[in-house]
């Protein structure tokens, strides 16, 4: 019975901090360096809890109060192992771009960046940070849509819009639109630059994506151009 209790203690405990931690960094209240503590302890406290009531069903036959416990700590061991999965394999990087050799720069993101106290520097890491992008991302290339300039930066401000991002810059005349994105667990701010140039039957379309803390993604920025791409494809 003891085992139970305290594993149903654990179990508790757990989902707590996984959703304290999070909700807690998006909301300002503590750094992200706390919430993914927060977040590496619930898996913790879920791997317990699937260990003392496995002793205590096995001890007490109560199967069906263990069942519960057992249901809960391996929700909580999963969010991680999922998101574990999701980072493996990407390298230790967080600025991602179509144009390494010239990456778009951000304008209206640097006051944005200065205000947030971000810890990572908006300029390009250079020729380390392009080789293990593309080493890690070789199909983040620059798209070339088959539209005149004007005509393809109200098709990029029309995803950007579908996509919830936030509109911090949009310069039709400099070919230049800036966005924040926010993730949705721990509600970290993204900035986007995206840069469109004339070209021989269209535009080409150049993006960047970095974040303002961590040393890595988990591939996130790299998902993101793919996905804005992608969109921009499937309307020609």
């Amino acid at each position: 019975m003891r085992f139970l209790t305290i594993g149903k203690g654990l179990a508790l405990l757990g989902a707590v901090l996984l959703l304290a931690g999070p909700l807690g960094t998006r909301l300002g209240l503590w750094s992200f360096v706390v919430g993914f503590a927060c977040f590496a302890m619930s898996g913790l406290c879920g791997l317990l809890a699937l260990v003392f009531s496995l002793v205590g069903g096995s001890r007490t036959k109560q199967w069906k109060r263990a069942g519960v416990v057992l249901g809960v700590a391996v929700a909580l061991l999963a969010v991680p192992a999922l998101q574990l999965l999701s980072a493996f394999g990407a390298p230790p990087i967080h600025d991602i771009t179509t144009d390494t050799a010239d990456p778009p720069p951000f304008v209206a993101a640097l006051p944005l960046r200065a205000a947030a106290n971000a810890m990572n520097p908006p300029e390009y890491g250079g020729a380390e940070v392009a080789a293990q992008q593309h080493q890690a991302f070789p199909d983040i290339q620059p798209l070339v849509m088959n539209m005149p300039p004007p005509q393809a930066v109200e098709r990029v401000l029309d995803e950007v819009r579908e996509f919830g991002w936030d509109i911090s810059a949009a310069e039709p005349a400099e070919g230049r639109i800036e966005a924040v994105d926010t993730t949705w667990f721990f509600g970290f701010k993204d900035d986007v630059v995206i840069r469109l140039r004339p070209v021989e039957g269209g535009t080409r379309v150049d993006v960047r994506s970095t974040s303002r803390v961590g040393l890595g993604d988990a591939g996130t920025n790299a998902k993101r151009i793919r996905r804005l791409l992608a969109a921009l494809r499937a309307r020609g």
